[in-house]
């Protein structure tokens, strides 16, 4: 029977993950995962961290910046895997979050129906283009959307 190894080349560790090997040292490089160095300064990484490259995968999908990916993984332990409790620590504290994006992207497409219904883009109604007719304050003349 083979034996599983407790650390993983980085193209072990992007194979079995399916996270490139450039994601990956770019990941390194942002202080998401970890590897320690071979005397001959090839990377090794724990096995563990095919977790937190899972993390991090589905983190990036529901749309979590980095800084708050770090951030959670800095709550987990380094020396093992993370536990399920671990990880419903963590979804738990993004629910409001994610409820909040949510609530603001249906309130976008809402009022993008709108502007396509009645085809007016207008500078002093429309929600999209210029919420809160900030665009007024700002006096005549051309402006550049921000």
């Amino acid at each position: 029977m083979a034996t599983i190894p407790r650390e993983l080349t980085i193209g072990q560790l992007a194979e079995r993950s399916g996270v490139s090997t450039s994601a990956l040292r770019f990941y390194e490089a942002e202080g998401l995962i970890g590897s320690r160095r071979t005397t001959g300064n090839q990377r090794r990484f724990a096995r563990e961290m095919l977790r937190r490259v899972a993390f991090i995968r589905v983190s990036q999908h529901l749309g979590i910046p980095l800084g708050r990916i770090r951030e959670a993984l800095g709550t987990l332990p380094s020396d093992h895997a993370p536990t399920p409790e671990d990880w419903r620590h963590l979804a738990d504290s993004w629910r409001d979050d994610l409820d909040a994006r949510i609530d603001h992207l249906q309130a976008l497409r809402d009022d993008l129906a709108g502007c396509i219904g009645c085809g007016c883009l207008s500078l002093t109604t429309c929600a999209l283009a210029n919420p809160g007719d900030i665009q007024a304050a700002r006096g005549p003349g051309a402006r550049r959307f921000d």
